[in-house]
């Protein structure tokens, strides 16, 4: 059990580290608000669809899925257009500053995003499935269970501290020029995904 704790740390820390759709609009919402509470809806959708899809892996029920063809299609093409309208909203949206207010995402327009950068992006769920759904092929039994546990754990954690960073950088960045950058860097990242996944189709 232990082993299997070790195991999916490293690999769920290891897949979630890289800088990507989700983790730019998590730590976005972040720092765009004034107050980090506001950033919870983003926090808890981006770390419960993760573990949805976590769970899924474990279970190999995604696996099943994702074998249908029309689902792949369905699933790239509405990741593109998702991708595609964050990124214009990403770019339009200016930092708060001192002299201005900037208007920050609704709960639900929150919760709305970062559900879609976190089921409708094909590569997260295959790399899920590829990797996480593969390697807990290895355990059975409790083992699986506790792989399953720390992979959802390091998730939710790397979620709240990305947000938490956010806000740190929103406080000391009074002009709002960092976040300025950071909103075209995030929309241009939104934008590339989404004309990678259109040659993909």
């Amino acid at each position: 059990m232990i082993s299997a704790a070790i195991h999916g740390f490293i690999l769920a820390f290891g897949l979630i580290l890289p800088l990507g759709v989700q983790n730019v609009f998590v730590f976005n919402q972040g720092a765009m608000h004034k107050r980090w509470v506001s950033a919870l809806p983003v926090v808890l959708t981006a770390s419960i669809c993760d573990s949805l899809l976590i769970s899924l892996a474990v279970f190999g029920v995604s696996a099943v899925v994702l074998g249908v063809a029309w689902v792949k299609v369905t699933l790239l093409s509405v990741g593109i257009l998702f991708l595609i309208y964050m990124g214009y909203t990403t770019w339009k949206s200016k930092p708060v500053t001192g002299e201005s207010k900037a208007v920050s995402l609704t709960p639900r327009k929150q919760i709305a995003f970062a559900a879609s950068v976190s089921l409708l992006n094909p590569h997260a769920i295959m790399d899920t499935i590829g990797v996480i759904g593969t390697s807990s092929l290895s355990y059975s039994g409790s083992a699986k269970i506790t792989f399953l546990v720390v992979c959802i754990l390091v998730s939710w954690m790397w979620f709240f501290g990305l947000s938490f960073a956010g806000r740190l950088i929103g406080k000391l960045d009074q002009s709002g020029r960092f976040l300025l950058y950071l909103n075209k860097i995030s929309a241009l990242i939104m934008w590339g995904t989404a004309l990678y996944l259109l040659f993909s189709l």
